[in-house]
């Protein structure tokens, strides 16, 4: 074996397409760029998003409104549904267990629709001021979770 002798796997290594050779290869004359026009050019490259001279969609659609990075979103839980738990102490692997909260954010939010049968300890990240009313009427307590 000599370095002159070295060749690619066969296969590996592709021939170009040969544009402008004449009539017969399919692709003379124009090489493929059609007749006039921007495309025409060598060295043309079309911008990102560039729709053809229409307006391209981040120019059509409007500038308004603000999204805060920093949200907070919570899992709302109602009272009414927190009735189907049937132990007193009720927190965010029971919550889960019972299918009340699926997606995991910032936190969990009681809010006061309905009522609860029975009194309750319940552990949540926050409470509307109607649920924790409710769950104190109830014989309940509503703790904030993260706090003592």
């Amino acid at each position: 074996m000599k370095l002159s002798n070295l060749k690619p796997a066969k296969g590996s290594r592709k021939a170009g397409r040969r544009v402008g050779r004449g009539p017969g290869s399919g692709r003379g004359k124009t090489s493929g760029h059609g007749h006039k026009g921007q495309l025409s050019n060598a060295g043309f490259s079309r911008k990102r998003g560039f729709e053809g001279g229409q307006m391209p969609l981040h120019r059509r659609i409007p500038k308004r409104g603000f999204t805060n990075v920093f949200r907070k979103e919570y899992s709302e839980v109602n009272l009414d549904r927190l009735n189907k738990i049937d132990k007193t102490e009720i927190g965010l692997p029971e919550l889960i267990a019972a299918g009340l909260v699926k997606k995991n954010t910032a936190g969990v939010k009681v809010l006061g629709r309905g009522s609860l049968s029975s009194a309750k300890t319940i552990t949540a990240h926050k409470f509307t001021q109607s649920a924790q009313k409710k769950i104190e009427e109830a014989g309940g307590k509503a703790v904030l979770a993260g706090r003592a």
